[in-house]
Order: C-alpha cells, then sequence, then structure tokens
C-alpha cells in the first residue's frame, strides 16, 4: 500500500494530497464518531448479554473502530509526505492492523450471516446455540483466525532507505509477495464472500416463500426481518467496498498494471473506498434500524444532560429533581434486536 513513496510527481500533486487529506479526515471523524456511538448504545442496552446478533454488532464496530484510529491516520501521511518518519516498528504494526482488522470484519459478518440464517430458518431450534456465549466462543475463533492469517504482514513491511529516502515498502521476494496477496484475496474475500452468499440467498429465500405476504407477520418475525435485512445490506457493502482492492492487486500481479500516475489514482481510490467502508456501518444502523436512531438520539441526549447536571448548582432545587430523574432515565436504553 505504499507504492506512493516510490513516486515523485509535480506540484499539481499536492493539490490533489491536500483533496486526499481532507478526504481521510472526513472517512476519520465520520468513522470515530459512528462506531463510538454504535458501542455506546449497545453497551448500555440493558438487555445486550441477552442477544447474540448484538455482540456481533459490537464486534464489527470495534474492530470498524480500531481500524479507523490506528491505521487511517498514518495510511493517510503515506499519500502527503514525501518519505515515511514513524520507525520501524510502525511501519511494520499500521499494516499488520490493517490486514488483522479486515479479516476480524469479514469473519464477524460470515458468523453473523450463520446466526441469521439460524434465527430466521430455526428460531425455536437455534435458541439454544444462538447463546451469548456461542456467541462469545465465535467472536474469540474470529479474531485467533484474523490474527493468524495476518500475522505474516509482521514481516512484510519493512523500513528502508531507497537513495536517500527513508520508506515503509514490502521486503519479501516478488514470489512471496504474490503467493501472500492471493491467500489473502481468497481466505480474507473469497471465502467469506461465497459463505455470505450462499447463508443469505438461502435465508431470503426462505423468508419470501414460507410466509404468504398476503399474510401478517407476527411482530418477532418482522423484526428478525428487519435485522437481517440491515445486516446483509452491511455485508454487502463491505463485498463491494474492498473489492476494487482486491481486483486492482491482482491485476498488479496477474494483468497489465504499469506504475504511472494513472494506475497510481487508481490504487489511491481503491484505498479510498476500502477504508470508507468503515464508517459506513454506523450510517446503515441509523438508516435502517428505528432502535438504533432512537439509541443514538438518547446518547446525544444523555450527554446534553450529564453536562446540565456537571453545573446542577446554578439550577434551582424544584428543576434540580427533575435534571436528576431525566439522568437516571439514560441507564436505560435499550436496542430490541
Amino acid at each position: 500500500m505504499n507504492a506512493s513513496q516510490q513516486i515523485h510527481f509535480s506540484s499539481n500533486w499536492k493539490v490533489e494530497s491536500v483533496i486526499i487529506s481532507v478526504i481521510f479526515s472526513i472517512i476519520f471523524l465520520v468513522g470515530t464518531v459512528g462506531n463510538c456511538l454504535v458501542l455506546a448504545v449497545i453497551i448500555r442496552n440493558g438487555q445486550m448479554n441477552s442477544k447474540s446478533t448484538n455482540l456481533f454488532i459490537l464486534n464489527l464496530g470495534l474492530a470498524d473502530l480500531c481500524f479507523i484510529v490506528f491505521c487511517v491516520p498514518l495510511q493517510a501521511t503515506i499519500y502527503t509526505m514525501d518519505e515515511w518518519v514513524f520507525g520501524q516498528f510502525v511501519c511494520k504494526a499500521v499494516h499488520f492492523i490493517i490486514y488483522l482488522t479486515m479479516y476480524a470484519s469479514i469473519f464477524t459478518l460470515a458468523a453473523v450471516s450463520l446466526d441469521r440464517y439460524l434465527a430466521i430458518r430455526y428460531p425455536l431450534h437455534s435458541r439454544e446455540t444462538r447463546t451469548p456465549r456461542n456467541a462469545l466462543t465465535s467472536i474469540s475463533l474470529v479474531w485467533a483466525l484474523s490474527l493468524f492469517f495476518s500475522s505474516p504482514y509482521l514481516s512484510y513491511y519493512q523500513q528502508m532507505d531507497l537513495d536517500g529516502t527513508t520508506v515503509c515498502i514490502p521486503a519479501w521476494n516478488t514470489h512471496d509477495r504474490r503467493a501472500m496477496d492471493v491467500c489473502t484475496f481468497i481466505f480474507g474475500y473469497l471465502i467469506p464472500v461465497l459463505v455470505l452468499s450462499i447463508t443469505y440467498a438461502r435465508t431470503i429465500r426462505y423468508l419470501w416463500t414460507s410466509v404468504d405476504p398476503m399474510q401478517d407477520m407476527s411482530e418477532s418475525r418482522k423484526a428478525k426481518r428487519k435485522v437481517t435485512k440491515m445486516i446483509i445490506i452491511v455485508a454487502a457493502l463491505f463485498c463491494l467496498c474492498w473489492l476494487p482492492h482486491h481486483l486492482v492487486i491482482l491485476c498488479m500481479w496477474f494483468g497489465h498494471f504499469p506504475l504511472n500516475h494513472t494506475t497510481y489514482v487508481l490504487r489511491i481510490l481503491s484505498h479510498l473506498v476500502a477504508y470508507t467502508n468503515s464508517c459506513l456501518n454506523p450510517i446503515v444502523y441509523a438508516l435502517v434500524s428505528k432502535h438504533f436512531r432512537k439509541g443514538f438520539k438518547k446518547v446525544f441526549g444523555c450527554a446534553f444532560r450529564n453536562r446540565v447536571i456537571n453545573r446542577i448548582h446554578t439550577v434551582q432545587p424544584a428543576q434540580t429533581v427533575s435534571l436528576m430523574e431525566a439522568h437516571l432515565s439514560c441507564d436505560y436504553i435499550k436496542v430490541i434486536i
């Protein structure tokens, strides 16, 4: 991802660097605020420990937040600075975290697709399987697999000196790099996408064939359908956002992809689209789920009320009681999934 450090363009590139910096800043701000809101809503939800889907969404938000906080700012500097200034450790760590969180996100989406299929297809029999304990076990397995598949990237990149310029670039030989990139595509994209496609295809087929559209569904079934719709959108966005990144890398190894300004711009765009995915999920939750919308509003409301209560000494005694009651109500934010 550091080919930018091998190319020095004219002054026109400085304008493009400013634009890239602005886009990265937007991704960072929206992603940080959005994913923090998601975590706050779910953590403050009194029923979090009884909903496996909530735990998977929480894990997805955590992975996205880690990516945004630890990777996006450093990746932005790659496109705006002439050399790498953060040292050997950060050079290795940032690319490791990029792929660690990428694997964690796609594996979590695959796990939640199975969770949704069981919830829809076998609502009664799956209750013994879809427990918070099993969800936590699945999340632990997700991170273990993510760590396994991303650990080679700790040695894949190294800080080097090229013609007096310090850069952070791939250090492996061409054969090993190609093999690693192909494995990343297969295990970090292709196989999980196949799992998502199969499970959601079967889920959608069951939803539309098992119930007469003219008949009323139970509230529970309607809620499950809405949650499934939301998760499908999240999964589809992940697949679409990361597809250009993988296609560009495959074209570099198996197609005609010369290193020039045009292909460099394509690489930047593929990275920007992939990174944007980390700030889209909270937007999807807000648009699709009324419960998340209510949760977001309550989080903002509680933040405002807490500020007021911190200045409670300026409030009259009669008003103090109502403010305290409003503050206490903030402890009961619920997201029903």
